[in-house]
C-alpha cells in the first residue's frame, strides 16, 4: 500500500468498523486484514465513490493489510472498457495501489461450479417464469410469495437444462436459475432470488465464451470469498441483501471445496478462499448533487454535459478539472465519519475540506504590480543582496525561495505606490 489518510503520529481512529477490526485481530481470527474495493464498471465514479476508497483501501493499510481493486462487471450490457480505465485511473489519482487487479469475470467458470454444486444440493432451481410472473409470484411486504410450479424439478432434469442455459440453447430471458431459500421470508431478497439469466451479449473481457452470467449478490459474495476478504465493506443498501450474501457464502463453501476452485490455478491465480463478513456503512449524500450513476449517465447521454469530466459533474474527474485535490477528498472523508446513520451533508463540508487543504499547501507570492521609478544614488554600484521568502503559510515547516535585489549608484529602482503615497504625505 502506498497510502494512508493519516500520519503516522495521528492518534487511532475509533469508528466502529476500525474496532471490529481491532477485535478481530486481537482474538486471533484473523491475522492478516484484506479488504476490496469492487466498483461496477458501468460509469465513472463519483464523490460518493471517494469516502468507499479511502475506507477499504485505508483501514488495509492501517492495520497492515491488502486491498484488491476488482472490477464486478456481471452486465457486460452496461459495461464498458473506458470505465474500467477510468476507475484505475482515479485511484490512483487519490493515491492509492491495489494489492491486485481482480475482475469477477475472472471467476466466471468457478460460479458456474458453485452453481451446478447447490443444483445437486437440491438448493437451486431452472425456473421458466417470466420476469412478470415472477415478480408477482414474490409477494409484497405484507404478503408471503408464492413458490414456483418448477421449484420441484428434479436435481437431473436442472442440471440438465442449466447445462443447455450455457451452451445457449435458449432466448434471453426464456430460463433462470434461481435459489431455492424461503417463499414465505420477511426478507424479499430471500425469496428464491434469481442466481443466472440468459443473455446473448458479448462480454469486454471474456468476449463470447458466455451467453449466461450471475446476478450481482450471486457473483460480489463468492468473489469476496475467492479473493479472502476478511471484511467486506459496503453501504447500507446492501443491509437487506446480507442475509443472501451469508447464504451463498455459507451454502457453496469455497474454502473447503477446492476443487471448485480448479479453474484458478489455469489462470495463475492464487488460492486463497476463505469467509468474509459483510459490514455497512452509511453511503455520502451532499445537498444539490446527483450521486447516482445512472442519472449521470443520462446527463452524459442526452448531451447536457460534455462528458462525464465534465467540471459540473460530481464525477471525480470532474471535481478533478475543477481543481481538487486527492488530500481535500481524503481531508473531506476523515471529517465526514464512519458511521451507520445515512444523512444528508451540506456542500459546505466538501468546499472547506478544499480551502483548508489550499490555504495549508498552495504556494504563495507577494508582488508588486505596478511600481514606480526610484534613483538610488547612496549606495555602490556592486551592492547585492538576497531575501528569502515563505512560500507557504500555515505549516510548521515552511517552504521558501531566494530572492536577489540589486542597485547601482545613480541607477533606477521602483517603490510601490503605498511608498509614494506615504512619502507625500509625510
Amino acid at each position: 500500500m502506498s497510502d494512508t489518510l493519516a500520519s503516522t503520529d495521528a492518534p487511532a481512529r475509533t469508528d466502529f468498523i476500525r474496532q471490529i477490526v481491532r477485535d478481530d485481530l486481537a482474538c486471533g481470527k484473523h491475522t492478516a486484514i484484506k479488504t476490496r474495493f469492487p466498483p461496477e464498471p458501468n460509469g465513472y465514479l463519483h464523490i460518493g465513490h471517494a469516502k468507499a476508497i479511502c475506507l477499504d483501501f485505508g483501514i488495509a493499510a492501517e492495520f497492515g493489510g491488502s486491498c484488491n481493486l476488482r472490477l464486478d462487471d456481471t452486465n457486460p450490457a452496461k459495461e464498458d472498457p473506458e470505465y474500467v480505465r477510468a476507475i484505475q485511473d482515479d485511484v490512483r489519482w487519490l493515491g492509492f495501489t491495489w494489492a491486485s487487479l481482480r475482475h469477477a469475470s475472472d471467476y466466471f467458470e468457478v460460479f458456474y461450479l458453485a452453481a451446478e454444486k447447490l443444483i445437486r444440493q437440491g438448493d437451486a432451481f431452472v425456473c421458466d417464469l417470466s420476469a412478470e410472473d415472477v415478480r408477482a409470484y414474490r409477494g409484497t411486504l405484507t404478503e408471503p410469495g408464492r413458490e414456483s410450479p418448477y421449484r420441484n424439478r428434479s436435481v437431473e432434469e436442472n442440471l440438465d437444462l442449466f447445462r443447455r442455459m450455457r451452451a445457449g440453447e435458449f432466448p434471453d430471458g426464456a430460463r433462470t436459475l434461481r435459489a431455492k431459500i424461503d417463499m414465505a421470508s420477511g426478507n424479499i431478497n430471500l425469496r428464491d432470488p434469481a442466481l443466472y439469466r440468459i443473455k446473448h451479449v458479448p462480454h469486454q473481457n471474456t468476449g463470447d465464451a458466455w451467453c449466461i452470467y450471475p446476478m450481482y449478490d450471486f457473483a460480489h459474495s463468492l468473489s469476496d470469498a475467492i479473493e479472502g476478504i476478511t471484511h467486506s465493506l459496503c453501504t447500507l443498501e446492501f443491509e437487506d441483501h446480507r442475509p443472501l450474501y451469508d447464504w451463498c457464502v455459507d451454502r457453496v463453501d469455497l474454502a473447503h471445496n477446492p476443487e471448485l476452485l480448479a479453474p484458478l490455478r489455469a489462470k495463475g491465480l492464487p488460492l486463497e478462499a476463505g469467509k468474509p463478513r459483510q459490514i455497512e456503512f452509511s453511503r455520502l449524500n451532499f445537498n444539490y448533487l446527483v450521486m447516482s450513476k445512472r442519472k449521470l449517465l443520462a446527463l452524459v447521454e442526452e448531451g447536457l454535459v460534455d462528458g462525464w469530466d465534465d467540471p459540473r459533474m460530481p464525477t471525480l474527474q470532474g471535481i478533478r478539472r475543477r481543481g481538487y485535490t486527492p488530500s481535500a477528498l481524503k481531508l473531506m472523508v476523515e471529517r465526514v465519519g464512519i458511521s451507520k446513520q445515512n444523512s444528508l451533508l451540506d456542500l459546505s463540508i466538501l468546499e472547506g475540506a478544499l480551502r483548508d487543504d489550499l490555504d495549508a499547501h498552495a504556494p504563495r507570492r507577494m508582488a508588486v504590480i505596478d511600481p514606480i521609478k526610484l534613483v538610488l544614488t547612496n549606495l555602490p554600484e556592486t551592492h547585492e543582496e538576497w531575501r528569502a521568502l515563505p512560500t507557504i503559510r500555515k505549516t510548521r515547516a515552511r517552504a521558501s525561495a531566494c530572492c536577489r535585489s540589486r542597485a547601482r549608484c545613480g541607477s533606477s529602482a521602483r517603490i510601490s505606490k503605498r511608498c509614494r503615497h506615504r512619502a507625500s504625505s509625510a
